[in-house]
C-alpha cells in the first residue's frame, strides 16, 4: 500500500469512529501533520516511511514556555485536559518562580526547615542524585549567581563596573552548594540565603510524569514538546520513530537529523535567555565553579527519561569539548545516554554512539 492509500485508509478509520462515537470532537491542523518547531533549534517530525498518520495537538503556556502535546487523532479532546493538568500542577506547585509553591517557600525560609509534600521530597531527592554525578559543574542552588549577573533586575545600569560584578559573584559563589540541602521526612532546609532554581530540572521531571500518564492511558504513539528543549517521543509498530531536526542555535542552519523512539531529546543552549551588561552578554547557564556563564553554544542529550536528559544537558554545557567526551563516557557506565556538544568555535563533539541516531 503506498503512502496515499495509507492516508486514505487512516481517514476512513477516523470517519468510521466518528459515526460510532458522534460526541468525539476532532480538530486537525494540516500543518501539524508535517512538523513541529521548537524554540531551541530542535524540530520533531513524523517518520512513518511515507504513511501520513493523523494527529491533533494542543499547546499551552507553562514553565515560561510553550508546551505542546500531540496525539493520534482518534483520542478525545478531553484527554488533553487531564495530561496538561499533570504539567500545570508542577508548574504551579513546584516551580521556584511560582508564588507560594513548595520550592518558593523553601527559598523564602532558607536556613530553616519547611514542611513540604512527598512529591517535593521525591523531586529534590531525584535531582540531587543526578547532581552527585558531577564535581561542582552542576548545582541547583545557583540562583544567587543569576541574581549577581543581573537576570532578575528590571534594568542593569550601564555604569555597573566589572569589579563590582566580580565582587558580587565571589560573594554569591559562597552560597552555591546543593549539599547543604537537608531532607528530614517531609521537611526540607537549605543553607541560610541559599536559593534553589528549578529551571534546569522541573520541566523534565514534569514531562516524565505526563508521559507516564499517557502510557497509563494506553497511548503508545505521541509526543510532548516542552519549549523545544525537552522532547519525548512515544513510538509503536505503526509509527516506529520520530525525526528530530537539530539546527544551529544562532544561525538556524541544519546541523543533523535524528531518529528517536520512546526516548527524550534534551537541549541546552545559551541563546535562549541572556542579559547584557555594557558590551558583554551573559547566558543563563551558569558554571557554579567560576560563577560565569558557559561559553559553549549547545549540548543535546538522548536519554530514556527527561529529567536525566535535562540535567545532563545543562551540566555538560560547563565542560570543554575534550572533557565533555571524557565525562559522557563515564556517565554512560551508569546511564543509557548519548550526546553532542557545539562549542563556541562551532566545533561539534559526539559521544561514541550518537551518530547511530542520524537519519
Amino acid at each position: 500500500m503506498n503512502g496515499k492509500s495509507k492516508w486514505k485508509a487512516n481517514f476512513r478509520i477516523v470517519f468510521f469512529l466518528l459515526l460510532l462515537f458522534p460526541k468525539i470532537k476532532l480538530k486537525f491542523d494540516m500543518n501539524d501533520l508535517v512538523d513541529e518547531t521548537g524554540n531551541a533549534g530542535a524540530t520533531c517530525t513524523n517518520n512513518t516511511n511515507g504513511a501520513k498518520l493523523l494527529y491533533k495537538s494542543q499547546t499551552r503556556f507553562m514553565f515560561h514556555s510553550h508546551v505542546k502535546i500531540k496525539l493520534p487523532a482518534f483520542y478525545p479532546d478531553n484527554l488533553f485536559d487531564s495530561l496538561f493538568a499533570v504539567a500545570e500542577n508542577f508548574d504551579k506547585n513546584y516551580n521556584t518562580f511560582s508564588k507560594n509553591s513548595f520550592l518558593d517557600k523553601i527559598n523564602k525560609n532558607s536556613g530553616s526547615f519547611t514542611d513540604v509534600d512527598t512529591q517535593t521530597v521525591d523531586l529534590l531527592q531525584s535531582v540531587i542524585a543526578l547532581c552527585n554525578n558531577f564535581d561542582g559543574e552542576y548545582d541547583i542552588t545557583v540562583m544567587p549567581l543569576l541574581r549577581a549577573l543581573g537576570f532578575f533586575e528590571s534594568e542593569i545600569s550601564p555604569h555597573r563596573s566589572n569589579r563590582r560584578m566580580q565582587n558580587s559573584l565571589e560573594q554569591s559563589k559562597k552560597l552555591v552548594d546543593f549539599r547543604r540541602i537537608e531532607i528530614r521526612g517531609n521537611f526540607v532546609k537549605t543553607g541560610k540565603q541559599q536559593e534553589i532554581v528549578s529551571g534546569s530540572f522541573l520541566k523534565g521531571y514534569a514531562v516524565d510524569k505526563v508521559i507516564a500518564q499517557m502510557r497509563a492511558a494506553g497511548i503508545s504513539d505521541g509526543m510532548v514538546n516542552a519549549g523545544g528543549s525537552t522532547l519525548f517521543a512515544l513510538a509503536n509498530q505503526q509509527h516506529k520513530n520520530w525525526q528530530i531536526i537539530v539546527n544551529h542555535p544562532a544561525t538556524n542552519k541544519n546541523l543533523f537529523n535524528l531518529n528517536i523512539k520512546n526516548q527524550c531529546f534534551s537541549t541546552s543552549a545559551q541563546n535562549i535567555i541572556f542579559v547584557e551588561n555594557g558590551n558583554r552578554k551573559f547566558g543563563h547557564i551558569i558554571n557554579p565553579k567560576t560563577g560565569l556563564p558557559s561559553e559553549n553554544q549547545q549540548v543535546g542529550i538522548i536519554s530514556n527519561d527527561c529529567l536525566t536528559g535535562d540535567v545532563f544537558s545543562t551540566a555538560l554545557m560547563n565542560f570543554t569539548g575534550k572533557t565533555f567526551l571524557k565525562k559522557i563516557k563515564l556517565l554512560r557506565q551508569n546511564f543509557d545516554i548519548e550526546g553532542f556538544m557545539l562549542d563556541n568555535d562551532d566545533k561539534l563533539f559526539f559521544s561514541d554512539g550518537f551518530k547511530n541516531y542520524f537519519c
